[in-house]
């Protein structure tokens, strides 16, 4: 049985290990990314996402000789994040940065014009050489959510590597975004031809009810099969269609062809736990594999 993880699939789970709900000790994070990144389904496994104010502690956590590679998630001031990213171990390689540019309710444009001209400085062309810096920028999906796709998508056609991130989840109803919600937002990330990257909540294949909250949870198989519709060109109805299937089947049956294929549009997601979406994967049968870990 082959347990090659498919292209589809390359990166699409970032280790969030230290976050809610999961909220590992670093330590514990770095060991068991340590393990994911040398498993048979290390392609499923993007970069170990870390606290802008713990990176100074990572260095000392790693084995003499060992890199890794990490995304910085902003929990500081947007102005002090070129700081925080700035002279960490060479050791440890930031391959991105993400940020929240505004509360609910906020104009995100502000926020948006900092975090882009942070990636115009992060890749700028006397860095020529380093390695490219990506920015997701975290909008809400309310006021101002149009204006700051509009600029996002014009400072990626202009060269840079920025992105938009979503809340797909959290601890009040209201960070849950509808089927027809998330589907605008993926129809409107088509349009701009700009990548997207969620947060929050995915914690299983298929869109479900956690019976602890009451809320009821986007699946990570949907927002693919979704994407992959999105991509095709399907219209907004199409995609919510698919973001609220709770059968895995159809779902299977869009994700199966194009496995093959690198996966459009959507970067992937943060995810306190590796191994449970390789669960769902395996179950799924769109990955085979047994688990070394």
């Amino acid at each position: 049985m082959s347990t090659q993880v498919p292209a589809l699939l390359d990166g699409l789970v970032d280790d969030a290990a230290v976050f809610p709900p999961g909220s590992a000790p670093l330590p514990d994070a770095v060991a068991a990314h340590r393990r994911h990144r040398t498993s048979w389904y290390a392609d499923l496994v993007g970069p170990l996402l870390v606290p802008a104010t713990r990176l100074t502690e990572l260095a000392g956590l790693l084995d003499p000789g060992e890199r890794i590679e990490i995304g910085v998630i902003g929990d500081v001031p947007l102005a002090r994040l070129d700081e925080a990213r700035t002279g960490v171990d060479p050791r440890i390689l930031v391959r991105q940065v993400e940020a929240a540019v505004a509360k609910r309710g906020e104009d995100p444009l502000p926020g948006l014009t900092e975090l882009v001209e942070l990636a115009r400085r992060a890749n700028r062309p006397e860095a020529a050489g380093a390695e490219e810096l990506t920015v997701y920028a975290e909008v809400p999906l309310t006021f101002g959510l149009t204006g700051a796709l509009d600029a996002l998508a014009e400072a990626r056609a202009g060269g840079l590597p920025v992105a938009a991130k979503f809340r797909t989840g959290g601890l009040a109803a209201e960070l849950f975004p509808t089927p027809a919600e998330l589907a605008a937002v993926i129809g409107a990330c088509r349009d701009r031809h700009l990548p997207f990257k969620l947060t929050a909540g995915l914690h299983q294949a298929v869109r479900h009810l956690d019976p602890e909250t009451g809320f009821t949870h986007h699946g990570f198989a949907n927002v693919l099969a979704a994407t992959l519709a999105a991509a095709d060109g399907a219209g907004v109805q199409r995609i919510a269609e698919l973001l609220t299937a709770t059968d895995p089947r159809p779902l299977v049956q869009c994700v199966e062809s194009d496995l093959a294929a690198p996966r459009p549009l959507w970067a992937g997601y943060g995810s306190c736990s590796i191994l449970e979406p390789l669960t769902d994967l395996i179950r799924l049968g769109l990955v085979n594999g047994g688990f070394d870990a």
